[in-house]
């Protein structure tokens, strides 16, 4: 177990956030021209053969040892799901508009686990999913640059997040983190090439779009092993504020390539949003504190 150091992971917790929007980001860049089920299967792709070649060596059978093969098998499908929903809302939304309603995911996983787990849901939840969801109208209100299709797709890549999130909650205490890893891009790898006749015809994409294409895997696979790093140098309560610095990254690469800057409503409705993911996860870090 490496020493403690907040700063280092806290580092690395700004280059995850960098990592997701470039995935974001180069995904909505070549939707148009790339099939979405070949823009998932490019991101599953390269990241499962990055896995194989520098942790297959040392971890071996580890990799694949687990107790409880169907329940991986299912939380791997369920996170494929999200990323194509997700891919697919960002295609059809402005970047930052798109990154503050799945950022709603820490909302539903808050309300999720008392039916789910068993948890309590105490009025403060309540509140801050009532809060969130206040900040999605005003993103999505008549006259934004929100369109109803990419709306009910960025929401139900919220939910099955959310929905994802608590089978890691659920399975973290007895798995391996690298297993679960490697789980979730052996079966989207797998899941999307048996079905890859059904859609990989032949595409016209320059050199620079392949790269960009092949980098999918690349942002995805160093984003999940930053973020495991992470959090061997310091405590959850301390990194998860700093992944909202995505919807920064979001903006700024939105603005940038797309030429798309959110207006004030937006830029409102994506705070509160994020005052309301906040507010709740500071309240539980202060209930687990005082217990």
């Amino acid at each position: 177990m490496p020493k403690a150091n907040p700063l280092k992971g806290i580092l690395m917790m700004l280059l995850v956030t960098l990592c997701f929007s470039s995935l974001d980001a180069s995904t909505k860049y070549l939707s148009p021209r790339v099939p979405l089920p070949m823009l998932v299967w490019m991101r599953y792709l390269v990241h499962c053969l990055l896995m194989v070649v520098f942790l297959a060596p040392s971890m071996r059978g580890k990799l694949l040892t687990t107790g409880r093969p169907g329940a991986l098998i299912v939380r791997g499908l369920v996170l494929i799901l999200t990323t194509g929903l997700g891919m697919a809302a960002f295609r059809l939304m402005p970047l930052a508009e798109a990154t503050s309603i799945v950022f709603l995911s820490p909302v539903l996983v808050a309300l999720l686990a008392g039916p789910v787990l068993g948890e309590k849901v105490g009025g403060l939840r309540w509140l801050a999913m009532l809060a969130g969801f206040g900040g999605v109208i005003l993103i999505a209100r008549p006259g934004g640059a929100v369109n109803l299709p990419g709306l009910i797709l960025a929401l139900g890549t919220a939910f099955t997040y959310a929905i994802y999130q608590l089978q890691t909650r659920h399975l973290a205490a007895t798995e391996n983190t690298w297993t679960m890893l490697f789980y979730t891009a052996v079966l989207g790898t797998l899941v999307l090439t048996l079905a890859l006749p059904f859609y990989g015809h032949e595409i016209s994409l320059s050199a620079m779009d392949w790269a960009i294409l092949c980098s999918l895997g690349l942002y995805g696979g160093v984003g999940h092993f930053l973020l495991t790093a992470a959090f061997r140098h310091a405590p959850a309560s301390t990194l998860s504020p700093f992944l909202y610095v995505q919807l920064a990254w979001a903006t700024l690469l939105g603005g940038l390539l797309f030429d798309h800057w959110p207006d004030g409503w937006s830029f409102f409705g994506m705070g509160v949003i994020t005052a309301s993911s906040l507010g709740l996860l500071w309240a539980e870090n202060r209930q687990r504190t005082s217990t």
